[in-house]
């Protein structure tokens, strides 16, 4: 019922098409920008891209706005981070592995490469963050006024230290849920926006930590799905995959789920820990135990009781805006930094079997069985260039800056454009010189367009690497290789997003063509990466 009625709320918005402001009109009163980001979030979690988790907020934003459905992240939470606020590839800016260069998660960006809050001061522009960070610098003296700032990976309850409010370190407190605490701040700073600077625009940059692992969640908000996995990922998948047809996301073939496939890093020991109902491969649900099934099934229902729970939360820091009156000339947009993980590992606060699953007692992941559902129906995962680890939802809602209602948008889009659709919605112009030398030109695409228009936003390619793993797509072709030794892999996306016949062998010049066009890119980008960079210490 709950897909009917969004379909159906969907469909009368777009026959209704109730008269909106237009882009320009609503420049006289610059929009504000709220941008809110998932961490490991798969593609069909949401109701409204095709998931069983109740997710009404979000669903309503995509009811009442548009939803893309090839938007793309980088595979991994810091490079996506980085690049959703520079508008430049992580390996540009040496945010991702660069062969030779001092690089990845401690790699220092250009001076040139500002923030996007930066960008934005000159326009008058107030800037807040929530959450997650894992950007290099630090937010306060990167452009943002307010910082509350969580690190991931570590406990979903504050049972950790190194949780900051303005950049100063906050006592930690079992209770709290960070989920909930970062809604708070948000909540906090948009109350004071509206007490003390109502006459300027925000950038607000919001960053949940749900649904990383490890898997931790309210008890209340796992009740509601304790049942609802029991008929196994198979199951699941299967039911997901029939709702994405429907709603009109894609049309692919479901891949099958790659049963030789595990997580990206083998950690050993942590199976010690975690015992016996913990596998490390998507088995067919009706190959495993009993004690295997219920592990499994209590695992995924903690993953749906955090999304569950962040777009409760989501659902808060939108009344807010509706309290202040910024709802209509606030610009939305919703995205993961990267698909679901099958990463397996206990690390942080450590795992006690003996507690219950998803208290904070507990150390959980999802594993590759449940990121195959829930990043259906593409293949791979989080780490992984295939589509089931660079896709990701993104929503965008602005009563006053998109005039339809439910649409559905295939341009195929990344996250190097939210930096180029915000400026030009606040009327900035691109930086073209600082400090007297020009500033490499970004990547990005504004998807103003694409609001309005399905298919209105073009482009020459969109270009990947991470952990070893290439891609490059070109029109509604990709070349995708799993790893850097491994043999190119070549899939029409028109006809089969979900990477399922390989036309490698049969089309050896378009994968001459394709590779040569990365490897070109590849050069180019590490050229500007080593310009200006740090040198690397020499080994002892």
């Amino acid at each position: 019922m709950q897909r009917l009625a969004f379909l159906i709320i969907a469909s009368a918005w777009t026959i209704i098409q109730f008269p909106c402001s237009s882009v320009a009109d609503s420049k006289a009163t610059r929009p504000n920008v709220l941008m809110i980001l998932a961490d490991d979030l798969g593609y069909s979690d949401l109701g409204c891209y095709g998931g069983e988790i109740q997710t009404p907020q979000l669903d309503s934003l995509a009811a009442n706005g548009v939803r893309f459905t090839q938007f793309y992240n980088t595979a991994r939470c810091w490079p996506s981070r980085s690049v959703l606020l520079t508008g430049y590839y992580a390996q540009q800016i040496r945010r991702d592995t660069v062969e030779g260069v001092p690089s990845g998660s401690q790699g220092i960006r250009p001076a040139w490469a500002r923030l996007l809050p930066e960008l934005l001061k000159p326009a008058g522009y107030r800037a807040y963050h929530s959450g997650k960070w894992h950007v290099d610098g630090k937010p306060l003296q990167t452009g943002f006024d307010h910082s509350f700032e969580i690190g991931g990976g570590q406990n979903n309850f504050f049972k950790v230290n190194g949780i900051t409010d303005d950049e100063t370190q906050i006592a930690s407190n079992p209770a709290h849920y960070t989920t909930t605490a970062t809604a708070d701040h948000a909540i906090r700073c948009l109350r004071e926006h509206d007490e003390r600077f109502a006459d300027k625009p925000f950038f607000h940059y919001l960053c949940f930590t749900a649904p990383h692992f490890p898997l931790h969640a309210l008890p209340g908000d796992i009740a509601k799905y304790r049942d609802t996995y029991q008929a196994g990922w198979d199951t699941i998948q299967a039911r997901r995959f029939n709702r994405v047809h429907q709603l009109g996301l894609t049309r692919n073939a479901l891949p099958q789920m790659e049963r030789e496939v595990g997580p990206p890093y083998h950690f050993p020991k942590a199976f010690e820990i975690l015992g016996a109902g913990e596998i490390n491969r998507p088995l067919p649900w009706s190959e495993l135990n009993q004690q295997q099934r219920e592990f499994q099934a209590a695992k995924m229902a903690i993953h749906a009781a955090m999304v569950d729970r962040m777009d409760q939360d989501i659902g808060r820091v939108l009344a807010q805006l509706r309290t202040m009156k910024a709802f209509d000339n606030t610009l939305i947009l919703f995205a993961s930094d990267n698909g679901a993980s099958a990463e397996i590992m206990v690390r942080g606060d450590g795992h006690d079997p003996q507690a219950p699953a998803g208290s904070g007692a507990t150390y959980l992941c999802l594993g590759p069985g449940w990121s195959s559902t829930a990043n259906t129906p593409f293949r791979r995962h989080k780490t992984w260039v295939h589509e089931g680890g660079i896709s990701t939802p993104l929503i965008a809602h602005w009563p006053q800056g998109i005039s339809v209602r439910g649409e559905l948008r295939h341009d195929a889009s990344h996250l190097i454009d939210i930096v180029p659709t915000v400026l030009e919605i606040a009327g900035v112009q691109p930086v073209k010189e600082r400090d007297g030398k020009p500033v490499p030109a970004a990547p990005g695409r504004s998807l103003l367009p694409a609001f309005a228009r399905d298919g209105a936003v073009t482009r020459d390619s969109l270009w990947w690497q991470h952990e070893g793993n290439r891609a490059i797509r070109v029109g509604d072709w990709k070349l995708v290789a799993a790893g850097k030794e491994a043999p190119w892999e070549l899939y029409d996306l028109k006809a089969d997003r979900g990477e399922s016949k390989n036309l490698a062998e049969t089309q050896p010049e378009r994968v001459r063509e394709l590779s040569a066009l990365w490897q070109r890119q590849h050069d180019e980008f590490r050229a500007l990466a080593l310009q200006d960079a740090p040198v690397k210490p020499a080994k002892k």
